[in-house]
């Protein structure tokens, strides 16, 4: 059983990729995703999005790293693939699943599902362009506006050479809306060879245990899910419920402080507070402690003063926990 963190976009770049993973329990990440156009992209896009590239593609605590291309060039693909790999990649994975109406538009993710043909034609790119022994994947959702072509799509994306399928259970149309069609994972499962991993409204660990249930996969991916509660991974390890927010929340202070200061470091000042309140509001619906923070930076848009209340918030909850 393997528990991947998922990739999304804007959310989970190399710095918090890098706060979840030094907790124990996510066995793969995935990047961002790296849009190809027509072009072979320069090392330095992949340094940015993907800088564990430089350090053995792995995060700092030693969990590796896919890169993640999304295009619709077969050669491009292909091209920007082996490079990817050449830096040090241990694995491609290809995006057929973003929602976002940007991308759509520009005839990338989920809106190439509307033709399996195509589908089969981008990852055949991909996986001609590769030394053999390179894993392929994909990544996709059931379908652009429907699920009739679902079969299909990971039909040809087996038959190309994906090595492994993933599948977020809604379609585009649905976005994010619960719940999660895991039913559906399992129809595909049983129409490929190869082995799929299930995504989609894993929250909790009950919520995972039943995904596994209902959909037939042993490996699951969970992005926001761990966004909201870093030590979901670690819970499903361990075969309970895990420790109680109020547990885990000095723990939370401190890794949201270092994630705020890796991200100091590298962004624009006025990009940087907004950061650390994106994770706090995700947090809040595992985390009420996160609200009552949130609250408190809200309108805050000095970096360094939002480093101050996070260092306060890591002193009172060390000394809440150890009254």
């Amino acid at each position: 059983m393997k528990i991947y963190l998922a990739p999304m976009e804007g959310v989970l770049d190399h710095s918090l990729r890098d706060v979840l993973t030094r907790i124990q329990g996510v066995d793969v990440c995935v990047t961002e995703f790296i849009r190809v156009t027509d072009q072979l992209l320069p090392e330095s896009v992949f340094r940015r999005l993907a800088p564990e590239l430089g350090a053995g593609s792995q995060t700092p605590s030693g969990t590796p790293v896919l890169v993640q291309l999304l295009g619709n060039d077969p050669v491009a693909m292909g091209e920007n693939a082996v490079r990817a790999v050449e830096m040090g990649a241990p694995g491609i994975d290809l995006n057929f699943g973003c929602p976002a109406k940007t991308v759509n538009k520009s005839r990338g993710g989920a809106i190439l599902l509307k033709d399996p043909e195509e589908v089969h034609d981008i990852v055949a790119g991909v996986r001609r362009a590769l030394p053999d022994q390179v894993p392929l994947s994909a990544k996709m959702r059931l379908g652009f506006q429907d699920k009739s072509l679902a079969l299909e799509n990971a039909q040809a994306m087996e038959a190309a050479g994906a090595m492994r399928l993933t599948v977020h259970a809604r379609t585009k149309v649905e976005g994010y809306k619960p719940p999660a069609h895991w039913e559906w994972i399992d129809r595909i499962r049983e129409a490929v060879k190869v082995p799929v991993v299930a995504n989609g409204d894993i929250w909790t660990v009950d919520d995972y245990h039943r995904c596994r249930e209902v959909s037939g996969c042993d490996d699951v991916m969970i992005g926001r899910g761990l966004i909201a509660n870093p030590f979901l991974a670690q819970a499903v390890r361990e075969g309970s419920e895990g420790l109680a927010a109020v547990e885990t929340w000095p723990r939370i202070c401190e890794l949201l402080l270092a994630y705020h200061l890796m991200v100091l470091d590298r962004l624009e000042t006025k990009h940087v507070a907004g950061r650390a309140k994106q994770w706090l509001r995700m947090m809040q619906r595992h985390y009420p402690q996160a609200e009552t923070l949130f609250m408190t930076i809200r309108t805050e848009r000095d970096p360094h003063r939002v480093t101050e209340y996070l260092q306060q918030a890591v002193e009172i909850s060390a000394i809440d926990i150890n009254r």
